[in-house]
């Protein structure tokens, strides 16, 4: 998913670790990876926190969180692949 990669990238490109991003959300590691591998999304509320850690735009990061929100949700009703 979009949302995962970017924010992958965007950590990564700030040299921090899952775990140190994981910590300050108050969620553990595992459960931070699946964001980036776009197996779950963040809490809506968690979004703010995110952006500010890996130095995003938080509207651009909404943005990208709600397309693969949708997209989940048209994939759960078989509307697309």
């Amino acid at each position: 998913m979009l949302f995962g990669k970017m924010i992958k990238r965007l950590r990564e490109d700030q040299g921090l670790l899952q775990r140190q991003i994981a910590a300050q959300l108050e969620i553990d590691t595992p459960q931070y990876s699946k964001f980036e591998r776009g197996e779950r999304l963040p809490k809506k509320e968690q979004i703010g926190l995110l952006a500010t850690l890996i130095n995003s735009d938080e509207k651009k990061l909404r943005a990208f969180w709600l397309s693969d929100k949708i997209i989940k949700t048209l994939q759960e009703l078989s509307l697309i692949h």
